[in-house]
């Protein structure tokens, strides 16, 4: 609760205003101890021969009592306010590039493409909508040539590849030629598994509403469809999402736990804070000093560099960063009973 009021518009705020109470209380206490002292009182007069007083001089008659309001109360009330909504308004205008500029840096951490920051305000607010837009062109353009940069490496090494794939049927020697085969195989899968790992880094996409428990489901029906034992359970509102993350993200734990497993289970568990979605299978699993280092990329628990035995080692380093785009997070945890649940956290805000 502390974090979601200590903002800097609150900050200058209350920092003004209470030097503002403060002064004004001051001003009113010196005003009330300090202040001129009351007229002194009529001189009195003699009376007459016959008894009575002469007439007063209407300069000296006793003055009546001021009214409540002709103080100085009121003036200060009326200046206090006007220096509060002064204090609000001027700090309202110290937070607002501010928060433009937060919020188009939130924007461009969603989608590269997103429309530039409009470069208006104070000449302070304009340097930095300037200097924003400079570096939202210098990513794009980063991001531009390595795209140009994967796919002139893709094209040149599948040609080498291929050819050695047809050189493949002049060896006589059909045990070499099949060990010679798996190999280029496994070159491939390494190549494709590398090339859509920095696929997936360098997409962005927009968020919007999904029915998360409809892909849940769609994922699990493929699956079964191909005959995997793959089931899903549970019920969750729509959620802001990136559906090319989530589904990038659901689809490489699914396909880690029916690689080792051979089954899995697909549960939703929503609330106002969070959506959780879990994977759980019961394979072998994984050891606890080992859960973080499997999100490396690369890092497979055996040494083999088979395909069919474990992959390249991108699954799950692709997932959890899918993952951390969507604004979640992803965790291991051991399957009660034997296996492994990875566990997605996404934030409803």
């Amino acid at each position: 609760m502390r974090a979601r009021f200590d903002t800097l518009f609150g900050r200058l705020f209350g920092v003004l205003l209470i030097a503002i109470v403060l002064a004004h209380l001051l001003a009113f206490a010196w005003f009330h101890y300090y202040g001129p002292p009351p007229p002194p009182p009529p001189p009195a007069f003699p009376e007459d021969m016959d008894g009575q007083r002469p007439p007063m001089d209407p300069r000296l008659a006793p003055r009546p009592a001021r009214p409540w309001f002709g103080g100085p109360l009121v003036p200060l009330t009326f200046q206090l306010i006007s220096l509060i909504i002064a204090a609000w308004y001027g700090a309202k205008l110290l937070s607002r590039p501010i928060q433009r500029l937060s919020d188009a840096a939130e924007r461009l951490s969603e989608n590269l493409d997103s429309a530039p920051l409009e470069e208006s305000g104070p000449r302070e607010a304009r340097q930095a909508a300037h200097t924003f837009n400079k570096m939202q062109q210098r990513i794009i353009e980063q991001v531009k040539q390595r795209s140009r940069m994967l796919g002139a490496v893709s094209h040149d090494l599948r040609t080498p590849l291929s050819r050695l794939k047809l050189r493949l049927e002049q060896i006589d020697d059909d045990k070499l030629q099949g060990q010679m085969r798996q190999d280029l195989d496994d070159m491939i899968s390494m190549l494709d598994a590398t090339l859509g790992y920095l696929h997936e880094q360098r997409t962005s996409e927009a968020s919007q509403w999904m029915d998360v428990q409809a892909l849940v489901e769609s994922l699990s029906e493929n699956a079964q469809d191909q005959g995997a034992n793959v089931q899903a359970s549970g019920h969750c509102a729509p959620l802001q999402v990136q559906p090319m993350a989530l589904r990038s993200c659901i689809n490489n734990l699914l396909d880690n736990a029916l690689r080792y497993a051979g089954n899995a289970l697909i549960t939703l568990e929503d609330n106002r804070q969070h959506l959780v979605i879990r994977v759980i299978d019961h394979g072998p699993g994984i050891a606890a000093d080992k859960r973080e280092a499997v999100f490396e990329p690369f890092f497979r628990l055996e040494g083999s560099r088979n395909r069919n035995s474990g992959g390249v080692g991108l699954g799950m380093t692709i997932a959890r960063e899918a993952a951390q785009r969507l604004g979640g997070q992803l965790s291991l945890e051991e399957t009660p009973g034997g296996g492994l649940t990875a566990i997605i956290r996404l934030p409803r805000t």
